[in-house]
């Protein structure tokens, strides 16, 4: 029988904690609560969780600090979680290395959803190393591979969250293909973030950030419009 996947939940009201807790493990969701931020990173190593969940307003070390420091050692994904809808606040928490964001109040059903389609998203090599038709596209010093979501750039795997890779692999799969900003949220965030266009700049520049200019390759930027994968030729 396959072990339930683990559901770290960070937020200071108990309430809201327990009440996010009791959805998902109807979901069949292991979950943990903590209600401050010092406790995430030695909770990191004993629960080991596949997701977090994380409220910004916290006491002591807010959320944006825990992501900051929970990126700088994991690549488990962060689903943000606050009342701030302000697109900053978003903005932020996605430049910090999160993967989603979700207002207060939430709809239960959606905060699930949300949950699953970041956790089917990120799937850890070892799960899938022997699947075969691997989907997987390759050029000189880069390797962006969907099936096991891995990157190896320059011979060294690269960490990346689920959607920075899944961006990635979808420009390189149509080099030299232009795609607005809106194209790019609808293929990789789907109905999340319509209309916030931000949410593609803040993703390009951490890819930019991990993946630097080659010299037969590039992500250029089409001012006015969008992105593309640019391959030159020779």
């Amino acid at each position: 029988m396959a072990s339930k996947q683990k559901i770290l939940i960070v937020d200071d009201d108990n309430n809201i904690a327990e009440l996010i807790s009791l959805y998902l493990t109807k979901e069949c969701f292991e979950t943990l609560i903590l209600n401050d931020g010092e406790s995430v990173l030695p909770a990191m190593e004993s629960f080991c969780p596949n997701l977090i969940l994380l409220d910004i307003m916290l006491p002591g070390m807010d959320g944006y600090q825990v992501c900051r420091e929970v990126r700088a050692k994991y690549s488990v994904p962060i689903i943000m979680l606050s009342a701030k809808g302000e697109v900053f606040d978003k903005v932020l928490g996605l430049e910090l290395g999160a993967d989603d964001y979700i207002e207060k109040p939430f709809d239960s059903k959606e905060l699930v959803a949300r949950a699953k389609a970041v956790l089917r998203r990120y799937k850890p090599a070892a799960a899938v190393s022997e699947e075969k038709d691997e989907k997987y596209v390759e050029y000189p010093d880069l390797i962006i591979n969907l099936t096991n979501y891995s990157v190896l750039y320059r011979g060294a795997s690269i960490d990346m969250p689920p959607k920075e890779l899944e961006l990635l692999y979808f420009l390189a799969s149509s080099p030299n293909h232009v795609f607005t900003r809106e194209q790019l949220l609808d293929q990789i965030w789907g109905y999340e973030y319509i209309g916030d266009t931000r949410t593609v700049d803040v993703h390009i520049k951490r890819l930019r950030e991990k993946i630097k200019d080659h010299a037969n390759w590039k992500i250029s930027t089409i001012w006015g419009v969008g992105y593309k994968f640019e391959v030159r030729n020779g």
